[in-house]
């Protein structure tokens, strides 16, 4: 067993708790989520990256990116290239979370006429 993973076991109630709100987080926020999916089962360039999620700054982009990779999700390589390449992947965990993403996503277009019927209603009272 691995160091990390012993470690991971240990985790006290409390730490686990919040790692798991940690997690929700990263996952829950919109730039994550249109990353995983726009990175979906394919590797994209930064620049590919940011044109196909706008409007993400370049600065919310890189933070996003360097938020899942620290979680795991992504992969960043480094290529030695003239001008400099650096592509990113979803890592296998990463692929696992993207048809959890898909299902949040169909789930929120096929409710979205509902949805937007509740939020007039509530707001009319």
């Amino acid at each position: 067993m691995s160091q990390a993973t012993s470690e991971a076991i240990e985790l006290c109630e409390e730490d686990r708790l919040s790692l798991i709100r940690d997690v929700l987080e990263r996952i829950g926020d919109k730039w994550s989520v249109v990353v995983i999916c726009q990175l979906d089962d394919t590797t994209r360039r930064f620049n590919e990256l940011s044109r196909m999620s706008k409007p993400i700054t370049k600065r919310m982009l890189s933070a996003t990116l360097q938020g899942l990779e620290r979680d795991g999700l992504v992969t960043r390589t480094v290529h030695d290239a003239k001008p400099p390449r650096v592509d990113y992947a979803l890592t296998p965990r990463g692929m696992s979370l993207l048809s959890v993403v898909r299902a949040l996503a169909g789930w929120a277009e096929e409710n979205a006429a509902g949805i937007v019927e509740s939020r007039a209603a509530y707001d009319a009272r």
